[in-house]
């Protein structure tokens, strides 16, 4: 996953309001009680989109991916707007540090990945492992009913002058599966084909709440899309945060 893709990532992700996202995730870190200067580290941190500002912000990132791809893409990224960022090929679910963090961030769906209840334990207990004694983990997920009633068996094209982009959702029980082909202009003027492959689960409230607490965090809050309110059913997005 995201090899290929990674050489396109951010010109499909490009909509996305990453500076609002990370405006809204230092907030989170704030009620949290992780100021500006606190070490974080970021998991499925992609090409940095957010980890970068947050860095900008004052927090002292780690970005940690699976993808060696998406990670030098980020490398790139930081380098080119002269941020100093180190970034680490690692599993989020056997996360390690050399020395207690103030916070660890899942982010963009980042928990939705670990597509069996099995994975999602693991990166809670390796996240808490993580932390210092009041440390928090924040993150996002894609809401059920997001990605079962909303996108589930949809159909999406993008075409522009040098890209095609044809994605198609799949609900099935809890599990959603994307399945993405691009067509990538070169150069030369011929084309490369991407095909991508994806699955998410959707986890409800009651699991990520019981499986936090199984993992020994406590004050656990539920948030909606990029709000301070209450998560509810019909939310596209949650935001939770922990501490340790």
């Amino acid at each position: 996953m995201y090899t290929d893709f990674a050489q396109v990532y951010d010109r499909l992700m490009r909509d996305v309001p990453y500076a609002e996202w990370a405006r809204y995730y230092a907030g989170l870190l704030d009620v949290s009680g992780v100021l500006p200067g606190a070490a974080v580290v970021e998991c499925a941190c992609g090409t940095g989109s957010l980890t970068i500002p947050l860095a900008r912000m004052g927090y002292r990132m780690t970005g940690v991916d699976l993808s060696p791809d998406m990670l030098n893409a980020a490398q790139a990224k930081a380098r080119a707007q002269g941020v100093r960022i180190p970034f680490v090929r690692q599993n989020m679910q056997a996360l390690a540090v050399q020395r207690p963090v103030d916070a660890v961030l899942a982010t963009c769906d980042g928990v939705n990945y670990l597509t069996t209840p099995r994975q999602v334990q693991a990166f809670m207990t390796a996240a808490y492992a993580a932390l210092k004694s009041g440390g928090a983990l924040v993150f996002d997920v894609s809401t059920p009913h997001k990605l079962l009633d909303t996108l589930g068996d949809r159909l999406f094209t993008l075409s522009e002058e040098d890209l095609v982009y044809v994605w198609q959702g799949d609900g099935d029980g809890r599990l959603f599966s994307i399945h993405m082909d691009i067509f990538a202009q070169n150069a030369d003027g011929t084309y490369t084909r991407i095909q991508e492959d994806q699955r998410q689960r959707a986890h409800t409230l009651d699991e990520l709440t019981d499986w936090l607490q199984q993992a020994g965090f406590r004050d656990i809050r539920c948030y909606g899309d990029r709000t301070m309110e209450p998560a509810g059913i019909n939310d596209l997005r949650w935001h939770i945060s922990a501490l340790k």
